[in-house]
C-alpha cells in the first residue's frame, strides 16, 4: 500500500467526518413549510370583481392545464381502440365512467390502467394513472389532438419497463416531472427515506393565485371598508418586467429547485438556478436543442435587455399572441423592417415572417413546436465553422449553409453584428489559443453582454492561466447572482484554504442561489479551517443547501448529488445508500458508479468496488474514467500488470486522460524506469502544463537521472 501513495492521488479525498460521527439525518433537519396553506381562496372568490379576466382565462391552456378525467375532459378515442407503437399493445376502452388502458409491454406483461386526470389539451394532450405511495405516472402514449391519433412521444425507442425512461419510473412521474406547472400552491411533500410522496394542490390547475399569489388578505381588503383605492392590495402584480419574470419563469424554464415548495413574491434566483445555455441543452451558440422552456432563450435576448416581457406579446389571461403575423413585432420596431429592402422575401410569404427569421423552433413531444425566444439573426456562417443551426436553411433544406452564408453575405454585406454567440462557440472548444483566452476574458468581465451568456462562459472555460483566474476572481463580485454562482463554482477544486477564502465573503450573499454556491464550496473543508467564518452565515447557508439536496431527493440526479454531499462529508456508507438509490431509479446514471465504487474501495470493501467498476464497464466500454479507477484498484489488489492495461485503455479513450498518464509514469518511477517514467511525465504535462503534481513528479525523474539542473529548475518554479 505504502509504495502507491502518489497512485491514489486522485481519488477524491475529502476532510471533514468519518462514519464514526453520529450526524442529525438530513430529513429530519428539514421543516416542511405550510405557512402559506390557509392563504389560498380559490378562483369563486375571484369572479365576482375579475369577471372579464375570468372569463379570458376560462378555457386558456392554463385553466385546461390538468384535470380530472370525465366524458368533457378526455379528448382520447377509448371506444375499443387498439393499437401497437414501438412493441407496446395498447387498448383503449371504457367500463362505466372509467377510462381504461390495457398495455402489453415488449417483455410480454400486461396491466389494466384506470386514467385519473387528463393534461393539456392541445397540441396534444396526456394522461395520468394513479400508483401507489401516492405516485401519479403520465403515460407515453399520448393523444394528438390536431391529427386525432394515438402516438409515442419520441417514437422509435423500445423501453423495457425498468428502464428510467419508460412511464411508470422516474422520467414520467408527476409528481417530480410536472405537478408544480400544471397547479396552484402545489405541495409536493415527498418523503425521502420512504420514497413516497402526498402532494397536495389548493387549486388543480393553473390559477388567478398561481400568477398572482394567495388572495385571503386581497379578498378581505376588497370586502372591508378600507379607503385604499389600490386594487392590488395584498397581491402580486405583474406591471414590472422584474415581476413578470419572477411570476412566469419558474415553470416557463430548464431549472434546479432550491425550495421545497414554490412561494409568490419572491426572486426567481431565491428558488431556482435556472440551466446555462450550454451543451447538451443549448446549441453551442446559445440556440435552444433541449427542451429549455423559453425563459433561458428569452435572457439571451436583445428584447429582454430593452426591457420586453410577457404580456408585451402575449395576453397574461388568454396567452394568445396580441396580434396576429408582423403587426405584433411592428409595435416596437421600424416599419422598414416589414418590407423586402430588408427580409428579401415576397411580401405576405412565409419567408417575410419576422418570426421565420428570428424565432426558428424545434418540435418537442413528438407533435409540439415550439419557438426560440433569443430573437436571433441568422448566421449561417456559424452553422459552417460550428455546426450551429440557422433560420436559412430551416427553410431551405435543399441547400447547403455555405449557400446560405453567401446569400447573408450578399444581402447584409461581409461584416457580422457583434454577437455574444461568437464568444459562447469559442468556449466550447477544448483547447484555446493565448489570443482567444484573452477575448474570451473580455467577453465574461463584459457587462453589456447578456449574464446568461457570460456565466455560461465561465461554466464552460477550464482555468488554465493566471488571466483566467484574474477574470473570474472578478465576477465573483458580478452584479448577477448567475454569474456569481458559477464563478464560485469554478473554485471547486481549488486548495482548502483559498476556497475558504472565497465562500466566506458569499455566505451572506444577497441571493439563496449564491449562498447555497458558497455553502457546496465548504462541504469537505476541515472544521478547523471553518472556525474563522462567520458560523451564523455558514449555518444558514449550510441549512439552505441541504433544503435543496433535499428537495431534489426524487430525482435520480438528486439522489447522486445527495450521495455527493455525504461522500466529501466523509460518510460513506451514507453515501453508498443514495448512490444505489440513484442507480435504482436510473441504471443507466452512469455518474454514480465511479463514485460508488471509490466509496466501496475507501471502506474496505474492494470486491464491490471491482465489482462495481466491472459492471460499469460492461454497460460502457467506451467510458475513459470507468478503466482509470479499475486501474487505481488494480494497484491497490496488487496487480499492476492488469491495472496498466486498463490505464493504458483509459487513456486510448481519452488521449486527454492526464490522470492516467500520472499514474502509469508514477509506476515506472517507483521502479525505477526513468526513461519510460520521463516518457508518461511528459505526456501529462503536455496535456496540463500548469499542473503542480506533474511537474513536481518530472523533477523527482530528472533527479533519479542525475540531471540535477533540470530538477532544481522545475523545483523553482514550483516554489
Amino acid at each position: 500500500m505504502q509504495k502507491h501513495t502518489l497512485l491514489l492521488l486522485f481519488i477524491l479525498s475529502f476532510a471533514c467526518k468519518d462514519d464514526k460521527t453520529v450526524d442529525k439525518p438530513l430529513h429530519d433537519q428539514f421543516v416542511h413549510n405550510t405557512t402559506l396553506e390557509n392563504d389560498y381562496v380559490g378562483d369563486d372568490q375571484c369572479i365576482a370583481c375579475h369577471a372579464s379576466e375570468y372569463k379570458a382565462w376560462e378555457g386558456s391552456h392554463h385553466d385546461l392545464a390538468m384535470q380530472i378525467a370525465n366524458d368533457s375532459t378526455v379528448l382520447g378515442n377509448f371506444n375499443n381502440v387498439n393499437i401497437t407503437l414501438d412493441g407496446v399493445n395498447y387498448l383503449f376502452t371504457r367500463e362505466g365512467s372509467d377510462y381504461i388502458v390495457i398495455s402489453k409491454e415488449i417483455d410480454g406483461s400486461e396491466n389494466t390502467y384506470v386514467i385519473s386526470y387528463t393534461f393539456g389539451v392541445e397540441p396534444l394532450q396526456q394522461y395520468l394513472v394513479d400508483f401507489e405511495d401516492g405516485k401519479k405516472q403520465v403515460l407515453r402514449v399520448t393523444w394528438d389532438t390536431i391529427e386525432k391519433k394515438w402516438y409515442h412521444q419520441y417514437s422509435g425507442d423500445t423501453l423495457d419497463p425498468h428502464d428510467w425512461m419508460h412511464w411508470t419510473r422516474g422520467s414520467q412521474n408527476w409528481n417530480t416531472m410536472c405537478a408544480e406547472c400544471h397547479s396552484t400552491h402545489l405541495e409536493k411533500n415527498y418523503n425521502v427515506e420512504a420514497n413516497s410522496y402526498n402532494t397536495t394542490f389548493s387549486s388543480i390547475n393553473v390559477s388567478c393565485e398561481s400568477c398572482h399569489g394567495p388572495a385571503k388578505n386581497h379578498v378581505k381588503w376588497a370586502k372591508s371598508d378600507s379607503m385604499s383605492s389600490d386594487t392590488n392590495t395584498y397581491l402580486k402584480t405583474l406591471d414590472t418586467q422584474l415581476n413578470q419574470m419572477n411570476s412566469c419563469a419558474p415553470c416557463h424554464a430548464r431549472r434546479t429547485k432550491l425550495t421545497q415548495t414554490l412561494e409568490p413574491n419572491l426572486n426567481f434566483e431565491d428558488q431556482y438556478i435556472v440551466q446555462t445555455i450550454s451543451t447538451p441543452f443549448y446549441h453551442a451558440d446559445g440556440q435552444i436543442l433541449e427542451e429549455d422552456y423559453v425563459y433561458g432563450s428569452f435572457l439571451q435576448s436583445e428584447m429582454y435587455h430593452k426591457g420586453v416581457t410577457c404580456t408585451d406579446c402575449h395576453n397574461a389571461h388568454t396567452l394568445e399572441l396580441k396580434m396576429k403575423g408582423n403587426n405584433l413585432c411592428m409595435q416596437c420596431h421600424e416599419p422598414e423592417y416589414n418590407s423586402p429592402s430588408h427580409h428579401f422575401h415576397e411580401n405576405d410569404t412565409d419567408g417575410a415572417q419576422c418570426i421565420n427569421c428570428h424565432m426558428t423552433g424545434k418540435t418537442y413531444m413528438g407533435n409540439d413546436f415550439r419557438r426560440d425566444h433569443s430573437f436571433r439573426i441568422p448566421r449561417p456562417d456559424q452553422s459552417l465553422s460550428a455546426n450551429t443551426p440557422n433560420a436559412c436553411n430551416q427553410c431551405h433544406t435543399d441547400k447547403s449553409n455555405s449557400w446560405a452564408a453567401k446569400a447573408i453575405e450578399k444581402w447584409y454585406g461581409s461584416d457580422r453584428k457583434n454577437h455574444f454567440s461568437d464568444y459562447l462557440i469559442l468556449t466550447n472548444n477544448s483547447r484555446l489559443t493565448a489570443s482567444e483566452i484573452e477575448q474570451v476574458n473580455a467577453f465574461i468581465n463584459d457587462l453589456n453582454y447578456p449574464a446568461i451568456a457570460r456565466a455560461t462562459a465561465i461554466n464552460n472555460i477550464e482555468i488554465i492561466n493566471e488571466s483566467q483566474y484574474e477574470t473570474i476572481l472578478k465576477r465573483l463580485e458580478d452584479p448577477s447572482p448567475l454569474v456569481r454562482y458559477n464563478a464560485l463554482n469554478k473554485f471547486n477544486t481549488a486548495p482548502p484554504e483559498l476556497r475558504v477564502q472565497i465562500a466566506s465573503k458569499h455566505l451572506s450573499d444577497s441571493t439563496k442561489m449564491v449562498r447555497i454556491g458558497a455553502a457546496q464550496l465548504l462541504t469537505d473543508i476541515d472544521s478547523g479551517l471553518l472556525a474563522t467564518i462567520n458560523q451564523s452565515d455558514l449555518n444558514t447557508a449550510e441549512v439552505e443547501l441541504e433544503a435543496m439536496l433535499l428537495t431534489n431527493a426524487d430525482f435520480s440526479t438528486g439522489r447522486l448529488q445527495l450521495g455527493d454531499y455525504y461522500f466529501k462529508k466523509k460518510q460513506y456508507n451514507a453515501a453508498i445508500i443514495q448512490y444505489n438509490e440513484s442507480i435504482k431509479k436510473d441504471s443507466l446514471l452512469l455518474m454514480a458508479y465511479p463514485n460508488l465504487a471509490t466509496c466501496y474501495s475507501i471502506i474496505g470493501n474492494t470486491k464491490k468496488a471491482l465489482e462495481t467498476l466491472n459492471f460499469l464497464i460492461n454497460k460502457a466500454p467506451d467510458m475513459s474514467r470507468a478503466y482509470y479507477l479499475r486501474g487505481l484498484l488494480h494497484f491497490e489488489l496488487n496487480n499492476p500488470n492488469q491495472a496498466l492495461l486498463d490505464l493504458d485503455q483509459a487513456v486510448k479513450l481519452n488521449p486527454s486522460d492526464a490522470q492516467s498518464l500520472y499514474n502509469i509514469a508514477t509506476y515506472h518511477y517507483q521502479n525505477k524506469d526513468y526513461t519510460k517514467a520521463e516518457q508518461f511525465a511528459r505526456k501529462a504535462i503536455a496535456i496540463y502544463p500548469a499542473n503542480k503534481d506533474y511537474q513536481y513528479l518530472l523533477a523527482l525523474i530528472y533527479k533519479e537521472q542525475g540531471r540535477t539542473d533540470l530538477s532544481n529548475q522545475i523545483m523553482q518554479g514550483l516554489q
